[in-house]
């Protein structure tokens, strides 16, 4: 199969109404694209959360059945990694460096900050589903500390009074606002 063709089976429908049963046909295609192969459960979990958008129970059981493989045994693996979430999450993924350089720095300001920004806690997705609030202990740029991520993009050197600022270039409202001042 193409690569083109992995990007298709794993897009995230977390955004569209599609049946449980044609997301399941879906993993159904992936499992029979790796079950043979050694190693599968991991790259398997990785499409499946992209299809479902994150890996609910039935995802899990699916997966579990489909790869012959004891359903703890894949709870397991999905409890182990960070990158795989059983709840729901946002749009956005603000991710804050609790790793010691950002601890230091302020990371717990800014992640205090954040939870109030937010309205959440670590762990939880905004009732628009628009963000959801993780740590990390590391990111690897300890010298532009205290760091968060949003999407994968780094912001460095992030003070709390910059938090609303910040979040404010995610939000589909601040979008819309600035589209509506320009056409004004």
């Amino acid at each position: 199969m193409t690569a083109e063709a992995e990007d298709r089976d794993a897009k995230c429908t977390c955004c569209e109404e599609v049946s449980e049963e044609e997301l399941l046909a879906r993993l159904d295609d992936v499992i029979g694209r790796y079950k043979e192969k050694p190693g599968a459960l991991i790259p398997v979990l990785q499409l499946a959360q992209g299809i479902f958008g994150y890996l609910p129970e039935v995802a899990l059981k699916h997966v579990a059945k489909g790869l012959h493989k004891p359903y703890s045994e894949v709870t397991g693996v999905v409890s182990f990694y960070s990158f795989f979430s059983t709840v729901p999450r946002g749009r956005n993924l603000v991710r804050v460096c609790l790793g010691t350089a950002c601890y230091v720095r302020g990371g717990m300001n800014v992640l205090e900050s954040l939870k109030k920004e937010l309205g959440i806690d670590v762990g939880e997705t905004t009732e628009d589903r628009e963000f959801s609030l993780e740590v990390a202990r590391c990111f690897g740029a300890c010298g532009l500390a205290p760091v968060l991520t949003i999407n994968d993009v780094v912001h460095h050197r992030v003070k709390p009074a910059r938090i609303k600022d910040i979040i404010a270039q995610y939000a589909p409202v601040a979008a819309e606002v600035a589209v509506g001042e320009r056409s004004a």
